[in-house]
C-alpha cells in the first residue's frame, strides 16, 4: 500500500497554471450540478486534469439504512460484474479502503492492485480491475466534524494510466469540499424526485380549472390560429393570449399546443356552442 504520510505538508506542492484553473473551473461548474447523469458529466470535465481516471465510485452516507451507499460510473467499458460488486455496500475493498482511510488520518490514500498483498476476499475484484486496465486506486472522503467514523461520503477513484501521485492526492484533498458538497446536492434531488406522486389524469388533466375564455382559446388552437389571430378576435393583446396559452399548458400537462389540443378534446372541454369558422374566415 501506499498513501501520503499523515504528518507530511503536501500544501508545500506548487500547481501549474493550469491545474489551478482547472480547480477554479470544476468548483465553479459543480454548483450547476443536480442530477446523477450531470455528475457524471462533471466528473470528466476540468477535474480530470487533476485526478484523472475512467472508473468512480462515490459514496453518500443513507440516513435510512445508516450506511453509505455506493454507485460506480465508468467511462470506459468495464465487465458489469465489477460495477455490480462495487454497488454492495458491505464489499471487502471498500471496506478495507475506508479502514485504510481512518488509519491514515482522514488523508488521500492509494492502493496499488499489483504489489499490495491482499485477503482472498478482494480476489474476485481485485481480478476484475485489473482485467479492465486498472491497477491503482486513489480513495479519500468526509466524515462528520470531530467523528471520523461517522463517514459521510467517500470516494475511489481508478486510473488506466500511470499511478497517483502525491501531487494528485493533493488535488482530490482540494477538490474533496466541492465533490462532497456536489454529490449530497444529487442525493438529496434524485431523493426527492423519487418521492413526488406520478402525475394522473386525474390531478394533472382534469380539466377542472381550465376557465371559460381559456376554453375559448383553445377552440381557436384547435383552428390553428395565432397568438396574434386570437388576440384580434377577442380584443386583447398577443401576449395576454401568450399567458392564456402557458397557462393552458400547465393546468393540462401539456408539452405544446397541439397536445393541449387533444387532450382538452379527450376532455370533452371544447364541447360548447363556438363559431370558429368567423375567425377562420377572417384568415383567408
Amino acid at each position: 500500500m501506499t498513501q501520503s504520510p499523515p504528518d507530511s505538508a503536501p500544501t508545500s506542492l506548487v500547481l501549474s497554471d493550469n491545474q489551478v484553473e482547472a480547480i477554479v473551473s470544476s468548483a465553479e461548474a459543480g454548483l450547476d450540478v443536480r442530477r446523477r447523469y450531470q455528475f457524471f458529466v462533471w466528473m470528466q470535465g476540468s477535474l480530470q486534469v487533476l485526478l484523472p481516471h475512467q472508473l468512480g465510485i462515490c459514496g453518500a452516507y443513507s440516513r435510512s439504512r445508516h450506511e453509505l451507499q455506493f454507485e460506480a460510473f465508468n467511462a470506459v467499458p468495464v465487465d458489469a460484474a465489477l460495477l455490480t460488486s462495487f454497488a454492495d455496500t458491505r464489499s471487502a475493498l471498500l471496506v478495507q479502503l475506508q479502514e485504510m482511510w481512518l488509519r491514515a488520518r482522514c488523508k488521500p490514500i492509494t492502493l496499488n492492485l499489483t504489489h499490495t498483498p491482499l485477503p482472498d476476499t478482494h480476489a474476485e475484484q481485485r481480478q476484475l480491475l485489473q482485467a479492465a486496465g486498472f491497477h491503482e486506486l486513489v480513495a479519500h472522503g468526509v466524515s462528520r466534524p470531530q467523528r471520523p467514523n461517522e463517514i459521510e461520503s467517500f470516494f475511489v477513484l481508478a486510473s488506466q494510466g500511470e499511478p497517483y501521485s502525491a501531487r494528485h492526492r493533493f488535488c482530490l484533498e482540494l477538490l474533496m469540499p466541492h465533490m462532497h458538497s456536489t454529490w449530497q446536492r444529487v442525493q438529496v434531488i434524485e431523493r426527492e424526485l423519487r418521492e413526488l406522486p406520478p402525475p394522473t389524469l386525474a390531478t394533472s388533466r382534469s380539466g377542472s380549472h381550465v376557465t371559460e375564455r381559456e376554453r375559448e382559446i383553445l377552440r381557436w388552437l384547435r383552428e390553428g390560429c395565432s397568438n396574434a389571430q386570437i388576440g384580434e378576435t377577442l380584443s386583447i393583446s398577443a401576449l395576454t393570449v401568450k399567458n392564456h396559452v402557458q397557462k393552458i399548458l400547465r393546468k393540462l400537462g401539456a408539452a405544446n399546443r397541439a397536445q393541449a389540443v387533444a387532450i382538452a378534446i379527450s376532455l370533452n372541454l371544447l364541447s360548447s356552442s363556438a363559431q370558429p369558422g368567423e375567425l377562420t374566415a377572417q384568415r383567408r
